[in-house]
């Protein structure tokens, strides 16, 4: 908000004989009230992104921007979807829920917001290990999209209908893998955010920050966090899923898990080891895509050397 510049104080009174007296200096000029210093870009950020705007923002993927439109990505020449609405409540069963076992998750998981092609629009993200203990991991088209970077991207840990417990922290910088960054390639489809800090703490200070394995393998049984938006969901609340995930057996190099979460769930975190009891583990992808013709199923991508990469770059930056 910016704030009005304050009026100049009067200064101590004069008495009345030395405005009198005869060769007596002239009172000095009252200075001019300083104007009050503009807001930062970060601050500018911060403020823009009210209760409301949070509320309203919309799925990136469901997002439909004239005269352009955000289109399903392509995987080895497949048409696949970037997670959104269920086509039917009865198409597949149930395989997301809320929540409700506390711990570390919490905290590290969030939603993240963002400006896309003059639209408001949100996905997921999770707070990771890092040197500059402010890295924040998410999906590759949640920081870029169709050769446009994101603008007033700013990420809110344990985000609770438009109240922000933990503050709201922007991004510094965002980056991804050089093969999204390139071409947007489904298979790396992973994007981070140094943000800054905020009443001078770093974001893992405040919120604490998960694990991140690379080159786990698959096969394994992992844990899917995020904030679905769009139908079913309505974004207020932390949904998982769970269960043993395969490799794509067609045409990308993801995991593949049964999860229905919808539009704006993309870039939140898949746990390997995940503990309930603490909600600690060791974030290995984030939810991507799904394929048009395969409902019920999340895919995400492999955390190899290249996610690793990407990763190195933005942990110290």
């Amino acid at each position: 908000m910016r704030r009005r510049p304050h009026s100049a104080l009067l200064g101590p009174l004069v008495a009345v004989g030395a405005l009198l007296a005869v060769g007596a200096a002239p009172a000095p000029a009252a200075e001019a009230p300083s104007a009050a210093p503009a807001a930062t870009a970060e601050q500018q950020v911060r403020s823009f992104w009210t209760p409301e705007r949070m509320r309203s923002a919309t799925p990136l993927d469901l997002l439909k921007a004239a005269p352009s439109e955000v289109k399903p990505a392509k995987a080895g020449g497949a048409t696949v979807s970037l997670p959104g609405a269920a086509p039917s409540a009865m198409a597949f069963p149930q395989k997301g829920g809320a929540w409700t076992g506390g711990g570390a998750v919490v905290k590290t998981s969030g939603r993240v917001f963002f400006t896309y092609d003059g639209r408001t629009a949100s996905c997921s993200g999770n707070s990771v290990t890092s040197q500059n203990k402010s890295t924040v991991v998410t999906a590759g088209h949640c920081v870029k999209l169709k050769n446009v970077w994101h603008t007033n991207w700013v990420f809110v840990p344990a985000y609770n209908d438009g109240q922000t417990p933990y503050g709201t922290w922007t991004a510094a910088k965002t980056s991804a893998t050089d093969q999204w960054a390139a071409s947007e390639d489904i298979n790396y489809d992973v994007g981070l955010a140094v943000v800054n800090s905020l009443n001078g703490q770093k974001l893992a200070d405040v919120v604490g920050a998960q694990g991140i394995q690379f080159n786990g393998g698959y096969n394994k049984p992992m844990y899917a966090f995020g904030f679905p938006a769009a139908s079913p969901y309505d974004g207020k609340k932390l949904i998982y899923c769970s269960g043993n995930t395969t490799k794509d057996f067609l045409l990308s190099k993801d995991h593949r898990m049964g999860c229905n979460m919808t539009g704006g769930s993309s870039g939140g975190p898949w746990f390997n080891s995940f503990n309930e009891s603490t909600g600690t583990g060791l974030q290995a992808s984030v939810n991507s895509f799904g394929y048009t013709f395969l409902p019920g199923y999340m895919f995400g991508p492999y955390f190899g050397n290249e996610v690793k990469a990407a990763y190195d770059k933005a942990q110290v930056g």
